[in-house]
């Protein structure tokens, strides 16, 4: 695409300042109830229109992002939510906009649904807290109902389950709405699975709950007719887009399709009191009468035109590449690639676009910069050059060239990496293949025709020999991916000599400064997590020339006697060639080239590789394993400089390796950086900051990382896009897109001129990803978090209380009251906090705000007695309530399972697929339950990681032996694997490798699956940031296939037993799948 054409097109939308446009990208679409205008959210504010068309009228203004309008019944005020004090608040304001009220406080997420229909109150759905009886897990998506009074006040629960897109039934106190299964992107299209929404009647007065479109399909959008009859709803079935569809809200009959919209979906559905519905359809909005067609409506809205030109100040890298010479830092910030000084504080701004670019590698000299940029739409390789010869650095440069080292052809090249000599440029095509480029001619050769890994995230381990002969690089063998081996590539013909070959990880290959030993990172001596992923290193070294490796044997006395034999053979020798150089002077000889004499001519360096034995010449540095960073050998080879991080952060670390003695070098407590050197040895250790570590003198010396940049935010965003389109094209785990890809990236490509925040441009990125229809893919967005974070006490409250105070439900196991010295029980009334009142008609939150963990005075009662007391705590966070009430529910589960059972049966929950949630199944399976006839193994809400091969194994034991002490058993084999019968209970929200792990226990037969089907999500994802940090997408790069040649995702796996969790079981307090589960093992047992 012409970038011409799109800079002229945003100075044609932006030059004027205000001005008149018809918007597209319209979200959150709602009717008034009386049916005559519609609210929407656009470009961050809410507005308000008739629903002929016409003039739009701006609600809210400000810079804040504004959304999710709902009208109250009487159609005088809206309530919506907004970011103005970071987080998502709800406020309420007249239908015209004035009078803007805050009305919650706390630091959750909050999202006005409905009003009551007395229209006193708001009806909003967070995450704040279950109530003690209810046996949903305290996950983020398990979200609730509560209401608000729109004059501010006290908060009060109305639904303990998951439901948005509430909407009263008229003339009844029944809701419909939307139910929420667990955390897949709500903006996924087309799929088929249990996760899918589906829409749901409640009844309060009576308890009942009615699944009104229970199917295997996406239902959404609920909006009950004005007489109650019908039921309007979007929906996906009959294989098409979303449309608009009809139904008796009695449930009885089909479903009649009332749109019939293709290749776009239809959105953000609401109906009038004059049965007028509107809603959008591909950005655009629409009303409808039903029976009739739709109806575009053309709406004018005045933009004034978002500041698109934003000045960018920042003090962190994203990455950085110190100079050969260690006087210039390169790095990356926002894409933007700047060079700045390391003895001065001047930065320098060297390339200038919307686009990306970054893997930065120097030339020899310092005065040429390399990198790869995606200014093309795809990545290609740019050399950046200091133009006048009196600039002495890029920091200091006043004219710097760009240059493009290949045509714009289409093909990928990236990871440009200089060789020392400055001569050559390791690369990527196409994202595995190797090639060299000689950078004097430009010539290009491919040092191996095949891939060098299957993965195509473009990042690709290679590093120059110090004689730029050899490239050292990480490479794993196809059929045993991703564990890295260590390899070195012939530069000339491509030759690969394998250095290391074992089946662990073997990573970060780093060359010595004489080029004769290879040192990389491996987990073959280090502790591995128990399951999944994760080991602890030492840092290795092959010695690539059998002499390196004899002088490393030597003693400390043995070497220095060599030493000295070697200066007296070097005397000798320097003697011998100035008598040969004085006889050729003298002669006048000139080389074959004419110059005379050799004087200056150096000994090669060139290293001969001694290739027999190489493996037996590795030897292990470090002198016990531990979480490695980085690590470096010093320059005459004598010391092994490594971070590790033993406690807290990374620290500095050096071993003398003739002598053996391990020291703490420089205490850091630093995150995960790596080191650089330059010339003269110096350390440079880089991560978001930049410091330079002098080994002579210890000293450590900040490098100033700092400055501001011009960004064009609508062009940013337009080079995202095509970021997103390239990456998921190059990334994902098919070979072949499943639609027209750039069909649909053109579509969405439209709606950048209206989008001005990336709260609106988040979802855009799901809705385009959410075309392939796959797991682990969509926009994620990640706003400013609240300005006051509301701590927790650690109690459980009663939502049914509402008079003064709080009434504690219950004091949870391991909170700040959970202490032996507290007076405070179960029942007791909080009264007041710091020693303000908390009172029935004022919202409490308030009080819990900008307290974590701070001394908090908490007086409380006792109804009972009277009693009176007071007691200092420090509030915790809202992770660590999370925390202790998942162990809480763990706990509670474990009670279940024990008492309907009779005590004969385990539980244990795999929170998520880590090595930690598997250490404790362990602990508690051979531990606890051992004596125990069976398990049950609950995976529910299980968001993923890797533990499907370590499940199998745990659970596959087959008892073949009885150990015996003294004619007593004392246990069974295998030992450390579960022998005896166990159950699974699975459900929607189980998601990736919690798909893949129920899959495995099924197919090697362990035993039953209980609960509801688990979505097709067996997948693993590429989470890729973009440059805007608070913007990332996902794309899933890895399928697993099966014997039958079907691949896990979009295959559903469905249960033995099917039983589901209903509203109404949860509300009561009952677990119907942890009931069956035990029921049925049970059974099991006693049939054997």
């Amino acid at each position: 695409m012409n970038k011409k054409l799109i800079l002229t097109s945003f100075m044609a939308l932006t030059i004027c300042g205000a001005y008149a446009a018809a918007p597209m990208w319209v979200r959150d679409v709602k009717i008034s109830p009386s049916g005559d205008r519609i609210a929407f959210e656009y470009k961050g504010d809410i507005y308000s229109v008739p629903v002929s068309g016409g003039k739009a009228v701006r609600l809210t203004d400000g810079t804040s992002y504004d959304c999710n309008p709902v009208w109250n019944p009487d159609g005088t005020g809206i309530a919506y939510s907004s970011d103005r004090n970071g987080g998502s608040d709800i406020y309420f304001m007249g239908a015209d906009g004035s009078n803007p009220l805050r009305l919650t406080f706390n630091s959750a997420a909050e999202t006005p649904e409905a009003f009551t229909a007395d229209g006193k109150s708001v009806i909003f759905s967070a995450t704040l807290q279950d109530p003690a009886s209810s046996v949903l897990a305290p996950m983020r998506s398990n979200s609730e109902l509560y209401t608000v009074p729109v004059t501010g006040g006290r908060i009060s629960q109305l639904l303990p389950t998951p439901a948005v897109n509430v909407e009263f039934v008229p003339g009844t106190d029944i809701m419909v709405f939307e139910d929420v299964k667990g955390n897949e992107d709500k903006w996924r299209k087309h799929h088929t699975s249990s996760i899918t929404r589906d829409i749901w009647a409640w009844q309060p007065s009576s308890g009942s709950f009615t699944n009104l479109t229970a199917r295997a399909g996406e239902d959404r959008d609920p909006a009950p007719s004005p007489d109650g009859k019908t039921l309007y709803f979007l929906s996906e079935r009959d294989g098409g887009s979303f449309n608009v569809y009809s139904m008796a809200l009695n449930g009885k009959g089909a479903a009649t399709q009332l749109t019939d919209f293709t290749t776009h979906p239809v959105r953000f559905l609401s109906c009038g009191a004059n049965g007028l519905l509107a809603f959008t359809y591909n950005g655009e909005l629409y009303t409808m009468r039903p029976g009739s067609k739709p109806v575009k409506v053309d709406i004018d809205v005045t933009d004034t035109g978002s500041d698109e030109d934003a000045t960018i100040r920042f003090s962190n890298a994203e990455e950085s590449a110190v100079s050969p010479d260690g006087k210039q830092v390169a790095f990356t910030n926002r894409g933007e690639v700047f060079v700045t000084s390391v003895e001065f504080p001047s930065t320098k701004q060297v390339t200038h676009t919307a686009a990306a670019e970054g893997q930065l590698s120097w030339g020899k000299d310092g005065r040429e910069l390399y990198y790869t940029t995606y200014r093309t739409g795809r990545p290609t390789i740019y050399r950046a050059k200091i133009s006048r010869k009196d600039d002495p650095n890029f920091s200091n440069a006043t004219l710097i060239d760009e240059e493009a080292l290949f045509p714009d052809d289409g093909v990928e090249r990236s990871n440009p990496v200089v060789s020392p000599d400055g001569k050559k440029m390791v690369f990527l095509k196409d994202r595995n293949i190797m090639c060299v480029m000689d950078l004097a001619s430009k010539s290009v050769k491919e040092l191996r025709h095949e891939p060098v890994t299957n993965y195509r995230n473009g990042n690709f381990t290679m590093v120059w020999s110090p004689d730029s002969r050899w490239i050292a690089v990480e490479m794993s063998n196809p059929l045993h991916e991703p564990y890295d081996d260590i390899a070195i590539v012939n530069a000339s013909d491509g030759k690969i000599v394998h250095i290391t070959e074992s089946g662990y990880f073997d990573q970060n290959p780093r060359w010595s400064s004489d080029g004769k030993a290879l040192l990389f990172a491996s987990e073959r001596y280090g502790m591995r997590n128990h399951a999944s992923w994760g080991s602890q290193y030492d840092v290795m070294m092959v010695f690539l020339t059998k002499d390196a490796y004899d002088r490393f044997r030597l003693s400390e006395e043995d070497l220095a006697l060599l030493k000295e034999v070697e200066k007296e053979q070097k005397k000798a020798a320097d003697k011998k060639k100035e008598a040969k150089n004085g006889k050729n002077d003298k002669k006048g000889k000139k080389d074959k080239n004419g110059n005379a004499g050799d004087n200056a001519a150096e000994e090669s360096k060139d290293i001969e590789i001694d290739f027999d034995g190489l493996q037996d010449r590795i030897v292990r540095l470090t002198p016990n394993s531990s979480d490695i960073a980085d690590f470096v050998l010093s320059k005459d080879g004598e010391t092994l400089y490594y971070l590790s991080a033993f406690e807290g952060g990374y620290d500095l670390w050096k071993k003398d390796l003739r002598k053996g003695d391990v020291s703490l070098e420089k205490k850091l407590d630093s995150g995960n950086v790596r080191i650089q050197t330059d010339a003269d040895g110096n350390m440079f250790l880089a991560g978001s900051t930049v410091k330079k570590f002098d080994p002579k003198s210890r000293s450590l010396k900040n490098v100033g990382i700092s400055g501001s940049m011009k960004m064009d935010l609508a062009r940013e965003r337009e080079f995202m896009l095509d970021y997103v389109k390239n990456e998921a094209r190059e990334r994902f785990l098919l070979p072949e897109m499943p639609v027209d890809w750039d069909m649909y990236v053109e579509n969405y490509r439209r709606f950048l001129p209206h989008i001005s925040h990336n709260a609106d441009f988040a979802p855009l990125l799901s809705e385009l990803l959410g075309e392939l229809n796959v797991s682990h893919s969509g926009g994620r967005y990640y706003g400013a978090a609240a300005k006051d974070a509301t701590a927790s006490f650690g109690l459980l409250f009663d939502w049914n209380y509402d008079g003064d105070g709080l009434r504690v439900s219950e004091i949870v196991e391991g909170g700040p009251f959970d202490r032996a010295t507290t007076a405070m029980k179960a029942g007791d009334i909080i009264t007041a906090v710091n020693g303000v009142p908390v009172k029935a008609d004022e919202d409490w939150t308030k009080l819990f705000n900008g307290i974590l963990r701070k001394k908090t005075l908490v007086a409380f009662s006792n109804p009972r007695t009277g009693e009176k007391s007071e007691e200092v705590i420090l509030p915790i966070s809202t992770a660590q309530m999370n925390n202790l009430l998942y162990d809480r529910w763990v706990k509670g589960r474990e009670a279940a399972v024990d008492s309907l059972s009779g005590g004969r049966l385990g539980y244990v929950h795999i929170r998520s697929m880590s090595d930690d949630s598997f250490r404790d199944v362990y602990s508690k399976l051979l531990g606890k339950f051992v004596g125990k006839d069976g398990i049950v193994i609950d995976t529910r809400w299980n968001g993923g990681g890797r533990l499907h091969e370590d499940i199998e194994v745990l659970f596959s034991g087959d008892k073949y032996l009885t150990q015996e002490i003294h004619g007593r058993k004392s246990s069974e084999m295998p030992s450390r694997r579960w022998n005896k019968p166990s159950i699974m209970v699975m459900g929607e929200a189980n998601y990736s490798n919690a798909h893949g792990t129920p899959w495995v226990y099924k197919k090697k037969k362990l035993g039953k699956l209980v609960g509801m089907p688990v979505p097709g999500t067996m997948s693993s994802v590429n989470w890729i940031d973009l440059q805007d940090p608070s913007l990332l997408f996902g794309v899933p790069v890895v399928a697993f296939r099966t014997e039958e040649g079907n691949i896990l995702e979009n295959s559903q796996l469905e249960p033995d037993i099917k039983v589901a969790n209903s509203p109404a079981d949860i509300v009561r307090g009952v677990d119907a799948q942890i009931e069956t589960a035990v029921r049925a093992l049970l059974q099991e047992i006693d049939g054997k």
